[in-house]
């Protein structure tokens, strides 16, 4: 498998706080990582990173081969990425706010009704496409959301919290579209469902005070344990490292 993320020694301190320090990981196309961590580990941080959407401090990403910082644009066209909370124009209808996603991807022509169609079918908003944004529930934004990320059919994709706010046959339905979707894709998805882990991802990373202390797949995590419990194996690898200095997400 080719390597679509390469993330070496990336760094980030907001003042004295030092959310990232020094961490090293890549992602192939083909996988799903899974990014773990307590709240305040690093996590989004890490990823705001990989999108571009924050300059590190040191270190360096590569997306696709072009560098974060030096190929910014090429970098956010190969990403689609789900933000923490989902972020909209509430005053916006859900059609009208995929069809403004769908002006800055530059999709056009039937390619681009074709897309926004298949999207509403693949993540089943069809039946709120006319509401707007703020009328709907959490679990229909968090769709919205998912909804433009995958918009513009991207190599890559960086989801912070994807099942966030759904109920359980909307979890199985989302856990099931990245798997679907890790066919041709590289993954990104930082969660606190552990479960969510074992069913989804084939690599866990945990970080704990910007710190990386674990990376491999979901089995290796359960054997750090004496019992057969992956709640139990995080627990125990993110409690090993002392906190040092207040961390952020």
């Amino acid at each position: 498998m080719s390597e679509a993320i390469k993330v070496k020694s990336l760094t980030k301190s907001f003042g004295p706080i030092h959310a990232v320090r020094g961490i090293s990981f890549d992602v192939n196309n083909g996988e799903v990582l899974g990014f773990l961590g307590p709240n305040g580990a690093g996590k989004s941080t890490t990823m705001k990173m990989i999108t571009g959407f924050l300059e590190p401090t040191s270190g360096n990403v590569e997306v696709n081969g072009f560098d974060v910082l030096e190929n910014p644009l090429a970098v956010k066209k190969s990403i689609g990425y789900l933000p923490e909370g989902a972020p909209a124009y509430g005053e916006m209808t859900v059609k009208s706010f995929l069809n403004f996603i769908a002006d800055i991807r530059q999709l056009t022509g039937k390619n681009r009704k074709k897309r926004i169609d298949e999207v509403i079918d693949i993540i089943n908003i069809k039946s709120v496409i006319d509401q707007t944004v703020e009328t709907l529930s959490k679990g229909y934004k968090r769709r919205v959301g998912l909804a433009q990320s995958i918009l513009h059919d991207p190599d890559i994709l960086i989801m912070d919290e994807p099942t966030d706010g759904l109920d359980p046959n909307q979890k199985h339905e989302v856990r099931n579209l990245i798997k679907d979707m890790a066919q041709n894709k590289a993954i990104i998805i930082s969660t606190h469902i552990l479960e969510e882990v074992d069913a989804v991802c084939s690599r866990a990373i945990i970080i704990a005070s910007g710190k990386l202390l674990f990376n491999g797949t979901p089995a290796e995590l359960i054997a750090k344990s004496d019992q057969s419990n992956i709640d139990h194996a995080f627990r125990m690898i993110t409690t090993t490292e002392e906190d040092v200095e207040p961390t952020i997400t």
